[in-house]
């Protein structure tokens, strides 16, 4: 028996695969792949630039300024798409592929699926060492996409065009897999992207993608119902995973039946409009008051979707309740046996229903939900007051946000990454639907701010995107400003200048150390910078401008919400001012010794909080 084939080179036919990858959402069937960002250079246009082209129509190529914003980009799209939807996203071999690294990094630890598609040397070798290659004295196989293969969840190098077969259906794989998810790396070696095969035409079959949701083990399930029903005092911790599993109305109703308060991680913040009675919001490092207390109290706490890196559990010293139980409800077996949890392995929206199923009328006292709802009203009041305006020379990030709230409200989706402004929104933003609050700080990655809010804006066309960043973010990477005015991705950019790495610098004094290298003014210089920040988004076709003060910033994002593209609004800030309610001990290690006195201060204050860790 024959199979049917067709002629194309290795770039056309991975073009063509991806092009009849389909997923269907309330639905409606649409392409899995919302597109490729793509940077042209000697490592992948003749190739798949010459492949991307061809299918232009039902696989969009969107030109980037930097690798990584792109790549950054694509990121962004996936999580505002649930990890329903992703991009890929392709370079030349060389700096164009190791510009992407760090946003491989950043998917990895955020469990979101990126498709990076980096040029490669020659398979052949003729020309070597070609332009760009890396050479290992000792190791002939070794390119600089080696790079990739620690943050990659599943690499592959393609060196015969018959190889992309497999590699494909093995990448597709880890994309769509609610456990595995993460990047996947196919290096391109040049000259096979442009080598033809005779593949098969069913290769090219549209395949639809439904997420798998897998249900939990009897055994797991009944030791996590035993430990619920003998609790007195549950908390629920809600991780990105109950967003990815679109689990938000199930875990709604799940905490209003049985009484139990949720608090929320960055990633999982928007899992409960802040006004749900039960949210009682932020956890842990940058946790409300609310959340904390009734952490610390806590003798269970359900772990939904979570993988409880530092800063959800106060460096493993938030939970302080001698006996306390973790029940991990996570896809990944990894995480869901962290610290000694009581394994749930299941998708957060089934995991939750089967343990409705089974927990009947059981509920929490009317007194630990009434202790919630008095914590959280307490914390509202805290949080009211350094949200409002004052007659301060210059204001803090979190009077920022209060105007920031105030002028476009919580049906805006917020985007922002990393200093000291996570932090603050996490305690702060009063986030409304499922995905409204984007944050990205599993890796905490300066620059991805605006080109995440590309990413957010390309998935969610119709929606109001508000990105707020610090001066230092802005400096790293700001080159997508021009890519969304380009794209007509119409975006808010809000920029908080404090003159420096403010969030580093308060670190570095609450350590004990000098103010040194972190603030503009204490590095080593002979002139100030005197950035025009305005100037400089203008310059890139935005509409810029410069507030003065919090009236004026309130009044410049009324007016920004009805430009025609992308704006960006500028504000001094004081660099030293971060909220005090709420919060919690984070681990950073302090000098044993020192000559600063300061420093040896602080070294015992760390030694004693050291004492309250949970190992």
């Amino acid at each position: 028996m024959t199979h049917s084939t067709i002629r194309l080179t290795m770039a056309q036919a991975l073009a063509k695969f991806l092009a009849r990858q389909m997923t269907v959402i309330d639905g409606e069937t649409l392409p899995l792949f919302g597109g490729v960002f793509a940077i042209f250079g000697h490592g992948n246009v003749a190739g798949f630039g010459e492949a991307l082209y061809q299918v232009r129509d039902e696989l969009p190529t969107y030109r980037a300024h930097n690798e990584q914003g792109m790549a950054h980009a694509a990121i962004a799209f996936a999580k505002a798409s649930f990890r329903r939807r992703m991009m890929a996203a392709t370079s030349s071999i060389g700096p164009g592929a190791t510009n992407m690294v760090t946003a491989a990094a950043l998917a990895h630890v955020n469990r979101l699926p990126l498709l990076l598609l980096p040029g490669d040397v020659f398979a052949n070798r003729g020309p070597d060492p070609v332009l760009q290659q890396v050479e290992d004295f000792g190791d002939g196989t070794v390119s600089a996409n080696d790079a990739f293969r620690p943050v990659s969840r599943y690499f592959d190098r393609i060196t015969r065009p018959e190889q992309i077969i497999p590699a494909l259906r093995r990448a597709m794989q880890v994309l769509t897999d609610p456990a595995e998810c993460g990047p996947v790396t196919l290096a391109l070696c040049q000259d096979v992207q442009a080598e033809a095969f005779d593949y098969p035409e069913s290769f090219f079959e549209k395949k639809i993608w439904i997420p798998r949701r897998p249900a939990p083990d009897v055994g797991e399930l009944h030791e996590a119902l035993a430990a619920l029903k003998q609790s007195r005092k549950p908390v629920i911790i809600a991780g990105g995973g109950v967003l990815y599993s679109e689990a938000a109305e199930t875990l709604g109703a799940f905490a209003e039946k049985h009484g139990i308060p949720v608090m929320e991680t960055n990633a999982g913040k928007s899992s409960l409009p802040h006004d749900h009675p039960l949210n009682m919001g932020s956890v842990g490092v940058t946790g409300s008051s609310a959340s904390n207390l009734l952490a610390e109290q806590a003798d269970l706490v359900l772990a939904v979707g979570s993988r409880l890196q530092d800063f959800t559990t106060g460096s493993w010293a938030l939970f302080k309740a001698k006996d306390v139980k973790i029940v991990g409800l996570n896809t990944q077996a990894f995480d869901a046996g962290k610290h000694r949890a009581l394994p749930l392995v299941a998708d957060a929206k089934v995991g939750l229903e089967h343990l409705e199923q089974h927990l009947g009328g059981w509920k929490t006292s009317d007194a630990w939900v009434a202790a919630a709802k008095a914590a959280k009203a307490d914390w509202l009041r805290a949080a009211k007051a350094v949200t409002d305006p004052t007659n301060a020379p210059l204001p803090s990030d979190a009077q920022v946000i209060g105007a920031v709230h105030r002028a476009r409200g919580s049906g805006a989706t917020l985007v922002c990454a990393s200093g000291g402004l996570p932090g603050e929104l996490h305690k702060l933003w009063p986030a409304g639907a499922p995905g409204s609050y984007h944050m990205e700080y599993g890796y905490s990655t300066m620059g991805y701010e605006i080109a995440g809010g590309l990413g957010v804006k390309l998935a969610k066309p119709d929606a109001d995107v508000v990105v707020m960043l610090g001066d230092g973010s802005y400096m790293m990477m700001n080159s997508e400003i021009a890519t969304s005015v380009m794209l007509g991705a119409k975006l808010t950019i809000v920029v908080l200048d404090n003159r420096g790495f403010g969030c580093i610098n308060r670190l570095q004094m609450a350590t004990g150390g000098a103010n040194f290298n972190n603030l503009l003014k204490d590095a080593k210089h002979e002139v100030l910078p005197q950035i025009d920040f305005a100037a400089h988004a203008a310059a890139m076709g935005a509409v810029a401008r410069k507030a003065g003060s919090i009236a004026e910033l309130e009044s410049a994002l009324h007016d920004a919400a009805n430009d025609d593209r992308t704006s960006v609004i500028v504000i001094d800030t004081d660099p030293l001012i971060s909220t005090d309610a709420g919060g919690h001990w984070w681990d950073v290690a302090v000098p044993e010794v020192s000559a600063r006195p300061q420093v040896n201060a602080a070294r015992k204050q760390y030694e004693e909080a050291l004492k309250g860790r949970r190992l």
